[in-house]
């Protein structure tokens, strides 16, 4: 899993899978897309305007993963 966040567009981007072949990009959302696989497979999920979207956690990211605790600024 690959996290990436563009700072010129404010897009976040949360990859599971590598892109080996075409996709879909289903809109969730005015701000959020979804790219699937013809399996199913989801291949990640694309935040438009992410900073915003997490203002409710002051413009952070925050990961949890084994008890540790991050914060990752997205403002522009």
């Amino acid at each position: 899993m690959k996290l990436s966040y563009d700072q010129k567009y404010n897009i976040a981007y949360l990859r599971f899978h590598e892109k080996h072949g075409a996709v879909t990009s289903i809109k969730i959302s005015d701000e959020m897309n979804v790219d699937i696989a013809p399996d199913g497979t989801v291949y990640g999920i694309e935040l438009l305007n992410a900073n915003e979207q997490l203002a409710e956690d002051h413009g952070n990211l925050i990961l949890d993963m084994s008890g540790k605790h991050r914060e990752i600024a997205l403002m522009t």
